[in-house]
């Protein structure tokens, strides 16, 4: 399986709860490399470009507030098969559907406020990636 990197991002719900760290436990448990972090505050118009591939669904406007209501942590997690693995250790969106130990089996609050986004796919993570770090913050 080769090394890949994958976007992550800690959700205002976990971040507004403190579990940085034990969210970033289960990803270095799983063998994941955090290579790139930083805390920051999105705004509303940040959250929209982000997400804009989700703009005429119906939830759109909600996830925009949601991601803009506090501080969110983005970070570039790095191993092999890291989409993959990423996706795992998430868990399903809906928390009720996520496999036990996942991240949003333990700590998501709703299928919204479901604590964490990963990349879905190497071209998505790239873009991902390149919208929240340049190539000198990428330290792996």
């Amino acid at each position: 399986m080769a090394v890949e990197r994958t976007l992550s991002i800690i959700k205002p719900d976990a971040t507004n709860r403190n579990l940085t760290g034990k969210i970033n436990a289960k990803f270095e448990d799983a063998g994941l490399r955090i290579v790139a972090q930083k805390r920051i505050q999105l705004t509303k118009a940040q959250a929209g470009e982000f997400y804009a591939v989700h703009k005429e669904r119906p939830f759109y406007d909600e996830l925009c507030e949601f991601m803009a209501s506090a501080p969110v942590v983005v970070q570039v997690l790095e191993g092999e098969g890291a989409i993959a693995k990423n996706r795992d250790v998430m868990g399903a969106t809906n928390p009720a559907d996520a496999a036990p130990g996942t991240i949003r089996a333990e700590f998501a609050e709703s299928v919204g406020e479901n604590s964490v986004h990963g990349s879905d796919a190497p071209e998505t993570a790239a873009v991902e990636i390149a919208y929240f770090f340049s190539g000198l913050e990428l330290v792996g």
